[in-house]
């Protein structure tokens, strides 16, 4: 039987010395373990490329003198702490690994029967884990990818800014004009924003005569809007019970915030234009996006995310990379529930999420699998998880075989068996 488990890193041996690393912003921790036991005591040195030279010395240096032939660098995944001393290790001839931070936590602790935590013994943590066979490759983007991958976390800590600016926006609506927000239940669509450029308070709207209200709406909104919504905000303005003192204030601030926005939204765009730039650069994304349902942004963010498809050789590798992995705690007649683990890549289990949301519409390509999930008793959030699950599959199994969705592929098949 085909083994299909997420492949580990077992590539210790007895010519093999083990490299650590402790991550800092400043100072990292390095050490230094050879075959027969013998290590070197943790020393620090500078995240820079003097401080990097001085760690690569004291590597040959190690090697040289117990005559060993390979070298296994390993760390925890740091953000962009790890990224220089990672692209300075790239060009030496040693093997990159990474180690699950949750890993690190709870082996600390058979280090001296202590959860002490400190730089000199996380190392040797690390160390640890390594000879333990726990730890996974390092796959980084190259090329258009990384461009991707930089571009799609740009793009969330974006709309993450953007969130924050219009709870702000509203907040402030609220209190100068707290009937708006019942009138527009969101403050994000064209006509609200519109209103809050032109006319933000009551006294404003009344000023706007309601037959002139009626005519911008309708012309904003494009048709979605008219008399109707036109007669409730009018109406609400004339009762309106917001502050008056300090108002001015509180205008100077909105008009701020929704030029934050503007800009934001701006920025946005050119983002979502850079993605779909470097997306095009990738032969295989056209497979992916042959899937009914997912567009551009959502493909060029899982490839960034990913790094590669083609660098994993199981589905069952990329399910953990992004967290999707199921786990159960069970004991004696107690039986648990099966979970998604979650420790991977958020970010990741984000974009198939919301696409899943898409394809499981009635019309979509999942729509009878996720109809039958509910069937069978599941949640709805625990069926779009299993959805997102078997659309991860879809796509590694596009990449792999360089094909294009089809959409009744198998009643297509048995339908040309019967024949």
């Amino acid at each position: 039987m085909k083994d299909i488990e997420a492949k580990k890193v077992r590539v210790i041996n007895k010519e093999t010395l083990i490299v650590t690393v402790d991550i800092s912003k400043v100072t990292n921790v390095g050490y230094c373990r050879c075959p027969n036991g013998i290590d070197i005591k943790p020393f620090s040195f500078m995240n820079n490329f003097h401080g990097f030279n001085t760690f690569w010395d004291r590597i040959m240096k190690t090697r040289n003198t117990h005559d060993l032939k390979e070298i296994v660098v390993g760390f925890e995944p740091t953000g962009p702490y790890g990224e220089p001393l990672t692209n300075f290790m790239k060009k030496k001839k040693v093997k990159l690994i990474q180690i699950n931070p949750m890993h690190t936590k709870r082996v600390k602790e058979l280090e001296g029967n202590s959860p002490n935590k400190t730089d000199q013994k996380d190392p040797k943590v690390i160390a640890d884990i390594i000879e333990l066979g726990h730890a996974l490759t390092v796959v980084q983007p190259e090329g258009p990818a990384a461009e991707l991958r930089r571009l799609t976390h740009a793009r969330e800590r974006a709309m993450q800014r953007r969130t924050a600016i219009f709870n702000q926006l509203q907040d402030l609506v609220f209190v100068i004009f707290p009937e708006f927000s019942q009138v527009f239940k969101d403050v994000k669509t064209r006509s609200a924003i519109f209103l809050l450029e032109n006319c933000p308070t009551p006294e404003d709207i009344i000023k706007y005569k309601l037959k002139n209200l009626t005519t911008t709406l309708r012309k904003v909104s494009r048709g979605k809007l008219g008399e109707e919504r036109a007669r409730e905000l009018y109406a609400a303005a004339k009762m309106s019970i917001g502050a008056k003192e300090g108002r001015q204030s509180i205008l100077f601030e909105i008009k701020e915030i929704l030029s934050i926005i503007g800009a934001t939204e701006h920025f946005v765009t050119g983002i979502e234009k850079e993605m779909s730039h470097h997306l095009g650069k990738i032969p295989y994304s056209r497979f992916i996006l042959s899937i009914k349902g997912i567009g551009e942004i959502t493909v060029a963010g899982l490839i960034g995310e990913v790094g590669d498809f083609r660098k994993y050789d199981t589905i069952s590798e990329i399910l953990k990379f992004s967290g999707l992995d199921l786990f159960e705690i069970s004991s004696g007649r107690h039986k648990g529930q099966r979970r998604i683990s979650k420790r991977g890549r958020s970010l990741m289990r984000k974009l198939l999420f919301f696409a899943a949301i898409n394809i499981v519409r009635k019309g979509g390509i999942m729509h009878e699998y996720y109809q039958g999930c509910l069937t069978r008793g599941m949640l709805k959030m625990k069926a779009l998880i299993a959805v997102s699950r078997k659309l991860l599959g879809v796509i590694f199994a596009l990449v792999r075989d360089h094909s294009e969705y089809k959409e009744n592929y198998t009643v297509e098949q048995e339908l040309k068996k019967a024949a």
